[in-house]
This record gives C-alpha cells, sequence and structure tokens, in this order.
C-alpha cells in the first residue's frame, strides 16, 4: 500500500513499508519508482521492505530541477526513516538508489547497517552515462506498451536471457499508456538537473565507497554494464576485501535483482546485516 509522508521542505513524498524483521530501504534508480524492486520483493524473506518514490518520480510531488540532486535524496532518504521511527536500516540501491546509499555512508554512517549496490560503484562509466542523456526526460517514441516491449530487446544491448514477458512488464511500469502517447512517469525537469551534475570535471567519489568501512556491503554488477565497468568493480572489492561480489551473466545496466547470482548475493547480505 502506497503512504504518504512530509519530507523536511514540505513535500509530499509517497512510500511503501511491507513485511517484518531487518528493515531494508530500497532506493530505485533516476529515473524510477518504487516498483523497481517488484521482481526481487517476493524472494526476500524476514525483512521490512521499505521503499520511497524520489521527489519529481512516481507519486511524489514534483519540486523542480534544483531539489532532484543526490544530497537532497539522501536527506529525504533519512526523513522516510525518522518519520517510520527507525533508526538504522541496510540500503539497498539500485543505480543512482546506490549513490545516495555511498554519500549516507559517508554523511550518516550510523544510519546504516549495510549497503548492497546494483551496478554502480565511485565511477560512472562514460558510455552509460551517454546513453542516459539520450533518454532521460523525453517520453519515447513508442505510442503503447507493447510497441515499446517490441523495441526494448534493440535498445538495451546486453541482455540476454530475459524472462517472458519481462520487457512488457518493464514498460509497464515505468511509463503510462495515453492516447497521445507513451508518457513518463517522472518530472520532465529530472534531464536538467541530471545533465547539470556531470558538467565539467567528475567528482572523485571514492572517499564515498571508503566511507563503506565497517558495513556489511554486497556489489553486483551486469556483466555486460556499460556505466560499472570490471576494473572499477575489482578496485571496489580491493578496497573492501569483505564485501560480497556478484557478476550477473546477460545482464548490462541494470540487473532486475531476481537473477539467482543476484539473490545469492543480497540474501547472503542480508545475513551478514543481521535478518
Amino acid at each position: 500500500m502506497v503512504e504518504f509522508f512530509a519530507a523536511n521542505d514540505g513535500a509530499r513524498l509517497a512510500y511503501s513499508d511491507e513485511g517484518a524483521g531487518l528493515p531494508v530501504l530500497c532506493l530505485a534508480g533516476l529515473t524510477r519508482n518504487m516498483g523497481d524492486f517488484d521482481y526481487v520483493a517476493p524472494h526476500l524473506a524476514g525483512v521490512r521492505l521499505i521503499r520511497m518514490d524520489y521527489r519529481g518520480r512516481g507519486q511524489s510531488d514534483w519540486t523542480g530541477a534544483a531539489t532532484y540532486t543526490v544530497p537532497q535524496e539522501g536527506k529525504d532518504a533519512l526523513a522516510l526513516l525518522d518519520h517510520l521511527g527507525i533508526e538504522r536500516a541496510a540500503v539497498l540501491g539500485t543505480s543512482r538508489g546506490g549513490l545516495i546509499g555511498m554519500l549516507l555512508a559517508a554523511v550518516a554512517h550510523d544510519r546504516l547497517l549495510g549497503l548492497c549496490l546494483n551496478d554502480v560503484g565511485p565511477v560512472i562509466g562514460r558510455a552509460g552515462l551517454e546513453r542516459i542523456f539520450d533518454y532521460v526526460g523525453r517520453n519515447p517514441a513508442a505510442r503503447t506498451h507493447q510497441a515499446l516491449a517490441e523495441r526494448l530487446p534493440a535498445a538495451m544491448p546486453g541482455f540476454a536471457d530475459v524472462p517472458e514477458g519481462r520487457w512488457l512488464a518493464d514498460a509497464r511500469r515505468h511509463y503510462s499508456e495515453t492516447p497521445e502517447g507513451l508518457r513518463i512517469r517522472y518530472d520532465p525537469a529530472l534531464r536538467e538537473a541530471f545533465l547539470a551534475a556531470f558538467q565539467g570535471d567528475a567528482p572523485d567519489l571514492w572517499p564515498l565507497w571508503d566511507a563503506t568501512a565497517g558495513l556489511p556491503v554486497a556489489l553486483i554488477r551486469g556483466a555486460n554494464s556499460d556505466l560499472l565497468s570490471a576494473d572499477v568493480a575489482a578496485e571496489m572489492v580491493r578496497r573492501h576485501p569483505d564485501a560480497i561480489f556478484a557478476e550477473v551473466p546477460d545482464r548490462a545496466h541494470v540487473p532486475w535483482l531476481d537473477e539467482p547470482e543476484s539473490l545469492a548475493a543480497i540474501n547472503a547480505w542480508l545475513d551478514r546485516c543481521g535478518r
């Protein structure tokens, strides 16, 4: 069930809170919403699964490009934990959500029980960024969910052995079908915010990863990812030798997290977090 809470600036943000056990805060990808975790949720036992729509996404308020930043989204995530009375939570972050998770490890380390990253790290591959630049904030050319589903295999190179119906399910999850065609389920101003964030020299994010020291961490990488290179993943594991690492074959950016390799890593990580 979707509920709402007020962020520190009054923005009305959507979230869901289901199950009982270890609190796990799920943080979605850049343009995504809490539906990002629909595929993995049925496989997770003994957890209190908490999801949220970032501001400007899903059912949350649109608050303008200047507010669509990783630091603001990190503050909102902590505000949600405060709203729920949760002192510490494990964080499962997909792409953008993983960047937020690393920031939280640096600025609110004592609020985390652990961090699991889905196909993201301190260095973001340029090819992956340029691919996102092409689509963020824009409605797809396809006019129906079915038409988009038929185009996605070619538009998403690096994916194979995809479950039957998965592309159609993704199209329905992330786009609204209207008489005018498909429409994104987030504020188009996110494009402005995203492009602005990557102007100039890339910041050094390795200190954020290093800040996870002392936490149970896991890293999942799509074997064909253009956003997280094999070399960066290897350096992440070198710096954090206790990290659980899984590489998912036939996946690019991002794995859906219900693959056997993903589930094995997530469940091992959850156990380390105290499930």
